[in-house]
């Protein structure tokens, strides 16, 4: 699908303006949106998340709101509260912050869990309950979620369920010499900020791409790969929890997605082993005695991926 590609050209053009990072990180979280999932990234201060954030739902032409973590944040804080009018006795509803296109929750685990808690069904149903009322959120709908993995004092980890609900989980990294280079120099620009970013797509052209995933050919091989890496993950000796049946479905749907954001109606063995870290890094946890040997699941994964063979495919 050339137009799919085309599209992702623009908009990675345009977020380019202001975030000199790898366009990788713009590619996974472009296939995050397109498979209706969600994104944490997990990095230390300062290397473009918030910048990245804005810079993409201008691109994309929608609504962008940020939340910042903090212990005392309430769940009405997230999804709106009543507001009680003196004037005739009625309550009036406030949207919260929630009801967006792209919301960039800042921190996450700086929030109490209760808050956490309280975009589970948002991520994971795209609607929210407010005072005994579902109401839908906007579509599409993309959370955005950070935290420092440095830091840990006053923090709330996220629980198993909460990262369930991210379809992806990993890293921005620093920019390289070059990247860096040009930030540096571009520095009058870069406070102008994302106002120099304009719309190249809407809401309703991500919409129609979205529903374009569900066509993506996917090879007898690849599939099989699939449920390889979902079964080596559980027998893996290093890991005391593997990948669910919800995780392996994750694999499955973005490297469908990712092989529609570079412009093909076809997995590739090769969608599956980009995207394996970013989907299962979240999903999984080591054991007491990995973990006490200071082995990372990082680690673990890669050589996982390497034992494993990767099928012979023949493009279409």
């Amino acid at each position: 699908m050339e137009e799919v590609k085309l599209w992702r050209n623009r908009v990675v053009a345009e977020t380019a303006k202001v975030y000199r990072g790898d366009p990788c990180a713009v590619d996974w979280i472009l296939t995050a949106l397109l498979a209706g999932g969600h994104v944490l990234l997990e990095d230390v201060p300062g290397v473009g998340k918030t910048l990245l954030a804005k810079a993409l739902a201008r691109a994309l032409g929608g609504d962008f709101t940020r939340v910042q973590g903090t212990p005392d944040l309430l769940p009405s804080d997230l999804l709106g509260f009543s507001v009680y009018r003196p004037q005739d006795g009625s309550f009036e509803f406030r949207p919260g912050p929630v009801e967006t296109f792209l919301l960039l929750f800042d921190e996450i685990n700086r929030a109490s869990p209760r808050t956490q808690s309280a975009l589970l069904q948002a991520m994971g149903e795209g609607e929210v309950s407010r005072d005994g009322v579902v109401v839908a959120l906007p579509d599409p709908f993309l959370v955005l979620a950070t935290e420092n993995p440095i830091e840990f004092e006053g923090t709330f980890p996220l629980p198993e369920a909460q990262k369930d609900r991210f379809l992806f989980t990993f890293r921005l990294g620093y920019p390289t010499r070059a990247q860096e280079e040009s930030i540096l120099s571009d520095l009058p620009f870069a406070r102008r900020g994302v106002d120099e970013v304009i719309a190249v797509s809407s809401p309703e052209e991500v919409r129609s791409w979205q529903a374009l995933v569900s066509k993506v050919h996917v090879d007898a091989k690849v599939r099989g790969y699939v449920l390889d890496l979902v079964e080596a993950t559980r027998k893996e000796a290093a890991l005391r929890l593997g990948l669910s049946p919800r995780g392996g479905l994750a694999l499955y749907t973005a490297a469908r997605a990712l092989a529609l954001v570079r412009g093909r109606l076809w997995v590739l063995p090769d969608d599956v082993k980009e995207l394996f870290l970013p989907v299962t890094a979240g999903r999984v946890a080591l054991t007491a005695v990995a973990a006490a040997r200071g082995l990372e699941i990082q680690t673990v994964l890669t050589e996982l991926l390497e034992r494993l063979p990767t099928p012979a495919l023949v493009q279409p």
